[in-house]
């Protein structure tokens, strides 16, 4: 048996995240991705008003913070028929677009980019002057000179001479697995401290169309309230602005990044990958779902990019043999159970973990932006396959190195370019159909008696899916299942692992007490933390703590 090394927590994602991987011949042999947070809001909702059901699931979390919202307004609208305004799709859809350009945006820069950025490096090696020259050729809007550089890399000393790093403290500087030189590395930092600034006004746009920012509320089962908040000309053209300040960043400074610190991390284009990808696709622009998403739906499985078929949400099943439940056959969403039974961590024969364990057509699948961009690829979605393919070009790599960590983390990249770019389409709509005198947000309905339905979108993190039961116009059941559920999922019945499980596998360890090459995988599925990593030597059982962020 090889050394296991332990990660508990995870940190630098929301919730709590084990991670144990078994270590031989200096690769990862095998995996187990555990949850140890236990959620129980389908239990809660049960007997409450349908309507109440929006305004609890987004709850579910303060960083995905509108997608909640938006599926399972859909589940309910679903169930009881009713089909909502124009403008209120496209509202919708520019809410939905402002999660992608905040959330990607704010994983990159301060949930991963440490994972292949090296600060103590751009504060000791640096060469302001050097890395002013390096941005000049990398980004399209330099944020400054050697003068800059010379200020960010001092405040940075600063930081490290008082002790007080804040979220940078303590993580694997100095590993062998970095590869940046010192300049690349200050100016990753500074794009770093930039991006601080800038999430805060893209978070603006929710709070504009939205009304606050965590937790909207603008959102009712029929449409969108506030019209006359919401469709003025100053808070369309404020909107507007963020919108453009927000996807010059990306097209200026977030995508050359990823270009550049991928350039140096080519070998990662083959490690971490997975076989099998979902969609449900998003960003319906006509009445016509799903034919009309703008990012289109799919399977793929056996990464046969020449087989994807449609989804069908009748065939996901959630296995509960290895999760904290009362044991039970894998059921269908709409059928499921929320019946908790916790026990004995045991990752080898037993249960350890609080998620379930998805499976379309008994297969575990990836979902979040590789899979969308793979899928839209696939089907020759023209702004993907241009932007796909000047990428592949650029970094001078084989398709099939999409496959991969590196893979995954350039697609979010990418799809944050082409969801932005298509921002402004809508904006347009909207500002076209106001002029026409085309005001309306919101249709009436009435609460049935008994009704079924379900509300799929494809969200920053994945595939979400909400699935509502109603019964005396009361909720008899309610369950979702959620992008880190699909990704972070533990092995089912059949032993077959959850993605994050499979990505893990076959990952080169240089230093099994500073696993960071686990951490790149891992947070390249941008989980959904901030505490202490414990890493568990087993030949000594000696335990390192070493705080990272």
């Amino acid at each position: 048996m090889g050394k296991k090394i332990t990660i508990d927590p995870v940190t630098r994602i929301e919730g709590h995240l084990r991670i144990e991987v078994e270590v031989e011949g200096g690769k990862v042999k095998n995996a187990w991705s555990s949850g140890q947070m236990f959620r129980g809001i389908e239990m809660i909702l049960q007997g409450r008003d349908p309507r109440d059901a929006p305004l609890f699931t987004q709850r579910s979390c303060g960083v995905c913070t509108y997608v909640h919202y938006l599926s399972s307004i859909r589940a309910v609208e679903a169930a009881v028929g009713v089909k909502i305004p124009d403008n209120a799709r496209i509202l919708r859809n520019l809410l939905h677009a402002a999660q992608y350009q905040h959330d990607h945006i704010v994983h990159f820069y301060h949930l991963h980019a440490l994972d292949w950025v090296d600060i103590v490096s751009a504060v000791t090696k640096a060469d302001p002057v050097k890395t002013a020259a390096l941005a000049d050729t990398v980004s399209n809007a330099p944020l400054g000179g050697a003068s800059y550089y010379k200020q960010v890399q001092q405040r940075l000393k600063t930081f490290v001479d008082s002790g007080q790093l804040g979220p940078i403290n303590n993580a694997y500087w100095g590993h062998p697995a970095y590869k940046l030189p010192p300049e690349a590395n200050l100016m990753a930092a500074s794009h770093y401290i930039e991006a601080l600034r800038l999430q805060a006004k893209a978070a603006r746009m929710h709070a504009i169309f939205g009304g606050k920012n965590p937790h909207l509320q603008s959102l009712v089962v029929g449409g969108i309230t506030s019209v006359r908040d919401i469709l003025t000309p100053d808070r369309i053209a404020e909107f507007q602005h963020i919108w453009k300040v927000t996807q010059d960043f990306v097209r200026n400074v977030y995508i050359p990044d990823i270009l550049a610190v991928a350039s140096f991390y080519k070998d990662w284009g083959g490690i971490g990958g997975t076989d099998n990808f979902l969609a449900w696709g998003d960003f319906p622009e006509t009445e016509k779902e799903p034919d009309s998403n703008f990012m289109p739906g799919g399977v793929i499985m056996k990464r046969n990019l020449k087989g994807i078929k449609m989804p069908n949400q009748e065939k996901v099943a959630e296995d509960v043999t290895r999760a904290w439940y009362e044991d039970g056959t894998a059921k269908h969403p709409s059928k499921g159970e929320t019946k908790p039974q916790h026990g004995d961590y045991s990752p080898e024969k037993g249960r350890y973990s609080w998620i379930k364990a998805p499976r379309y057509e008994e297969e575990a699948c990836e979902v979040g932006p590789l899979a969308r961009t793979l899928i839209a690829y696939a089907k020759g979605k023209k702004e993907i396959k241009e932007t796909v393919d000047n990428v592949l070009k650029t970094l001078d790599i084989p398709a099939d190195a999409l496959f991969s960590t590196l893979g995954r983390t350039a697609a979010r990249a990418i799809e944050t370019l082409v969801v932005g770019n298509a921002m402004e389409g809508w904006i347009n709509q909207l500002v076209g159909n106001i002029k026409k005198g085309d005001t309306k947000t919101c249709q009436s309905w009435k609460m049935p008696d008994k009704a079924m339905g379900y509300g799929l979108n494809d969200v920053p993190r994945g595939a979400l899916g909400h699935w509502i039961e109603i019964e005396n116009k009361k909720i008899k059941n309610y369950q979702y299942v959620v992008p880190s559920t699909w990704n972070l999922g533990p092995k089912c019945g059949k032993g077959k692992p959850g993605p994050v499980e499979e990505a893990l596998i076959g990952t080169p360890i240089a230093d099994p007490k500073r696993p960071l090459e686990v951490l790149r995988t891992v947070h390249s599925f941008d989980p959904c933390i901030a505490c202490a990593v414990h890493v568990i030597d087993p030949d000594s059982n000696e335990v390192y703590k070493i705080r990272v962020t």
